[in-house]
């Protein structure tokens, strides 16, 4: 807060800032919740990969569902080459994923226990130090609360890793997957850790048959922010918001 007013970080995400009074609340972590296809990990990358071009802040990639080699290869189809921000000290991706399924991994960074919270913590620290990072993403922090099998403590080992996020002064995002249709609730403990949630939706629409994308700031604590559900789409460049239009009825 700088006298007296929150402090915001632009995503750079066309439309969504728009929704939210400029971007996300410096050093605040927020879920990106939605079903598998809705656009969570294009969101959180798309995050990062604006804040090392356009906005001069670097950021760290926690990756426990997919190799760094295809989210680079997959960042391509939308123009960002993480390859060379990596190369450059603007990203950097923390490989938990490889360990994860028993294969070997080549990658700078490595999670070599899997889902060791405090381990977690400790690469970050040092590559933010590296790096001068003040964005994160973790995608997903569901791989994580599902290898801690009690409840009780996925929320307390997700929280530390959250609150160490905002004590280190990083801006950030956690992706979870919802296999519900649009009910909120089965956000499940990681919206008890974070300070808002961003809830991205991907409904069949019965009469046209196809499916449609629409999202919502379902919370966003301190702050005012739309509460409609807005369409979106993802194109060529990324995730676009279409922030002056709004979904009724089923989504």
């Amino acid at each position: 807060m700088t006298n007296g007013k929150l402090v915001r970080v632009p995503t750079g995400i066309e439309g969504f800032d728009e929704l939210c009074n400029g971007g996300l609340v410096k050093n605040r972590t927020y879920l990106v919740a939605g079903a598998s296809g809705a656009g969570k990990t294009i969101f959180s990358l798309q995050y990062l990969y604006n804040g090392a071009t356009k906005y001069n802040q670097n950021g760290i990639l926690l990756a426990t569902e997919e190799r760094p080699a295809s989210i680079r290869e997959n960042a391509l189809t939308f123009g960002w080459d993480i390859k060379k921000l990596e190369d450059e000290n603007k990203i950097a991706i923390i490989d938990a994923s490889s360990t994860k399924i028993g294969v070997p991994s080549l990658e700078k960074f490595i999670d070599v226990r899997p889902f060791d919270i405090d381990q977690i913590i400790d690469q970050i620290i040092a590559i933010q130090e590296e790096i001068d990072a003040t964005r994160a993403v973790v995608d997903s922090s569901t791989s994580i609360a599902y290898n801690i099998p009690d409840a009780a403590k996925a929320r307390i080992e997700l929280l530390k890793l959250s609150t160490t996020l905002e004590v280190l002064e990083l801006t950030s995002l956690m992706t979870a997957e919802i296999i519900h249709g649009t009910e909120v609730r089965g956000f499940g403990v990681e919206s008890f850790v974070t300070e808002g949630t961003i809830a991205l939706y991907y409904r069949r629409a019965e009469a046209q048959s196809v499916r449609l994308r629409s999202m919502e700031i379902y919370k966003m604590r301190g702050t005012a922010h739309s509460n409609k559900v807005h369409p979106f789409d993802v194109t060529g460049n990324g995730i676009l918001v279409h922030a002056h239009e709004e979904v009724y009825g089923e989504f």
